[in-house]
């Protein structure tokens, strides 16, 4: 028998890694995600007592569904409402073969594409959406989603429970959309994790610089998404794009903590793993000429991850690729980026003129990347007067501790600049 600190590592192991596939296969067989996952952490509790006992069984993860489905059996035997009608019974018993089956077989039916439709269902609000995402696919307790969203657990269970509620009186399906809308559909999804693993680099307020525990949550969902629709490029086009941000992830700060920028950065530090990964997904899905955002992303990280040095970057091949992306998402923030891009492939002169334009509207007043940026450029443009007060605008929008102290070291090192 396993020591118990040992059993509980594999607990803990068991639900992360399953959680979503089982609490899938439940909500599909029961209809209610709140009663799903009410039986499941029934069956945790079970696993507890009954493994530390008898041990690890052959197959945890199916002794969970059938732990999980017995356990929802008796909460329907307990409702008299339920129980009064014939044809619930009938349903009744067809669970209880379920039940059955999956103890026999071993075998959960992955349902997780389903799930993840229903929990980014344009109905629900886009915090909803991500702190549902993470509740029912990731596994991640409502304290975890809390601190990611800086909220009180109290406040964020709420939102949870009034999600689940609105899935069921709204009557949000529970089902892949059909080849018409499931373009639209899946874009939601892919933003959904997009917006995770954006949410570990930018966490905002504090000391934090990178939340590990959501970027990695972001590509396990996404290798999920990619297991279960594996000819959809933009699905491929995301995970590159993420798994070469991500091999950066150790180079991006020094011992103390501090930010370090992509031109100071020890590329040696580099996951080359990730960077060849997400390579090699981009060899398989850009030449099927179904080019998305994404992918267009991945490709420029993918010119920087494999650049050999700073200096050689292929700055034109980034500009035309932010061109395109500009073309397709016409947005403010790519824009930006489009600029910086000018900035290094032909002219800061263009680049600066560029950004005036962008910020004539007012709408990027209180856009702190848009002063880092500027700043940036204005400093290699010669014109210190004008960086020291664009970076001076940077520093006070910000509010990550480790952000403002990058931008002040920025700052002074164009103050003492002969």
């Amino acid at each position: 028998m396993l020591p118990s600190h040992t059993l509980q590592q594999a607990i803990d192991k068991t639900v992360r890694e399953e959680w979503g596939r089982i609490l899938a296969a439940l909500v599909k067989t029961l209809g209610d995600i709140q009663l799903a996952e009410d039986c499941l952490q029934d069956a945790i509790l079970s696993a507890m007592q009954h493994w530390q006992k008898n041990g690890l069984p052959a197959s945890p993860a199916a002794w969970l569904i059938t732990t999980a489905r017995r356990k929802a059996i008796d909460r329907l035997r307990r409702d008299k409402n339920f129980t009064s009608k014939q044809a619930d019974i009938s349903y009744l018993i067809d669970l209880e073969h379920q039940a059955e089956d999956a103890f026999q077989t071993e075998i959960i039916p992955d349902k997780r594409l389903e799930m993840i439709f229903t929990c980014c269902h344009p109905a629900l609000e886009e915090k909803t959406r991500v702190a549902l995402t993470l509740r029912t696919l990731g596994g991640l307790t409502t304290d975890e989603i809390a601190a990611a969203f800086l909220d009180r657990p109290d406040a964020m269970a709420q939102r949870l429970v009034r999600a689940k509620k609105k899935i069921a009186l709204a009557g949000i399906p529970y089902q892949v959309p059909d080849q018409l809308v499931l373009p639209e559909r899946l874009s939601s999804v892919l933003g959904v994790i997009y917006l995770i693993f954006n949410a570990g680099y930018s966490s905002g307020a504090g000391e934090t610089t990178i939340r590990s525990d959501l970027t990695e949550e972001a590509i396990r969902l996404a290798r999920i998404i990619r297991e279960l629709l594996p000819d959809e490029p933009e699905v491929g086009g995301l995970l590159a794009l993420m798994l070469l941000h991500d091999s950066r992830r150790i180079a991006r700060s020094n011992t103390a903590g501090g930010l370090v920028p992509l031109e100071l950065q020890n590329r040696n530090r580099w996951d080359t793993s990730k960077i060849e990964e997400g390579a090699m997904l981009l060899e398989d899905i850009l030449p099927r000429h179904r080019v998305g955002p994404y992918q267009l992303q991945a490709a420029i990280s993918a010119l920087h991850a494999q650049s050999p040095s700073w200096d050689a970057t292929d700055w034109p091949q980034i500009e035309a690729l932010y061109q395109m992306l500009y073309e397709m998402q016409p947005s403010p923030v790519v824009y930006i980026n489009l600029a910086v891009a000018v900035s290094y492939a032909s002219s800061t002169k263009a680049a600066l003129e560029m950004l005036d334009a962008v910020a004539l509207d007012g709408q990027l007043d209180q856009y702190q990347p848009f002063f880092a940026a500027k700043a940036d450029v204005l400093s290699r443009a010669g014109d210190r007067l004008a960086a020291k007060a664009c970076f001076q605008t940077a520093i006070e929008l910000s509010n990550n501790t480790f952000e403002k102290e990058f931008l002040q070291d920025k700052l002074i090192r164009l103050e003492t600049r002969d």
